[in-house]
């Protein structure tokens, strides 16, 4: 895997899940798209994608599982937004997280 594309989505990942279970602004979000029941399922479930997408530096079939969990979390976001309505533009951070993870799982090892 690309030692800075896995640092970059985990990085990213670690923020996402703290923001999820911390910020008001994602409360907010959560609760317009109906989900607001799981907000801290995602929050947890992206923390642990991101510190396993770390772990995988030291043994990488955890980081495979990890980016692969992550790219299916971001498929799901992905859906919901397009569900309820977001244009192509909210959807477009979902979706390049969904295709980033993915490659970690499927690209050059």
């Amino acid at each position: 895997m690309h030692p800075w594309l896995v640092g970059f989505s985990a990085l990213s990942f670690l923020a996402f899940g703290l923001a999820c279970l911390r910020s008001e602004s994602m409360r907010t979000d959560f609760e317009r798209y109906g989900v607001a029941r799981h907000r801290r399922l995602v929050g947890w479930l992206e923390l642990a994608g991101g510190l396993g997408l770390l772990a995988g530096f030291a043994v990488p079939v955890i980081g495979q599982g990890a980016a692969a969990g992550l790219a299916l979390l971001m498929f799901f976001g992905l859906c919901l937004r397009r569900r309820t309505g977001d244009s192509v533009r909210q959807t477009m951070p979902a979706f390049g997280y969904m295709l980033l993870n993915a490659y970690l799982v499927a690209g050059p090892h």
